[in-house]
């Protein structure tokens, strides 16, 4: 019986669905906020001082963030600086896909309703010897998981 082994968590791709493909455009090196978390609400117990009850509210989604070695010129950039300069908001929905070994995804996180929020580049540092790193984080509605 073969071993179960967990998936690398360095093979992967972004998809930003809305936006003519460009290879260059799905290769990011980081991808966080993936998570969700129940909001909840305390009530103190009437009469009971020795417990507080807690109330699920909604369930809360934090930031997409993206990094990718900057890009001179993208798609990606150009729907930043339509959303971030020309208040020209469109969300779209992005897709973020874990692969397997034959470049397959295993499990695609469909994220729901992205736009912008800020866009970074990492410091320009004369004694340093690194790449220059553009930073994207994006609000999200939500997302849902599928799992190949």
């Amino acid at each position: 019986m073969p071993n179960y082994y967990p998936p690398v968590g360095f093979h992967f791709q972004v998809e930003i669905l809305g936006l003519p493909r460009d290879d260059n455009d799905l290769r990011f090196t980081e991808v966080s906020g993936l998570s969700l978390e129940l909001g909840t609400e305390e009530v103190a117990e009437g009469g009971e001082n020795r417990f507080i009850q807690k109330y699920p509210t909604r369930t809360k989604y934090p930031e997409l963030v993206l990094k990718r070695g900057l890009l001179v010129s993208s798609k990606v950039q150009g729907w930043i600086r339509q959303c971030m300069e020309d208040y020209r908001i469109e969300p779209k929905n992005i897709d973020v896909k874990l692969l397997n070994e034959e470049h397959q995804p295993l499990l695609t996180w469909h994220v729901v309703g992205a736009y912008p929020t800020k866009w970074s580049v990492s410091d320009l540092n004369s004694t340093n010897n690194a790449v220059v790193i553009e930073t994207l984080q994006l609000f999200y509605q939500s997302f849902r998981l599928d799992r190949s």
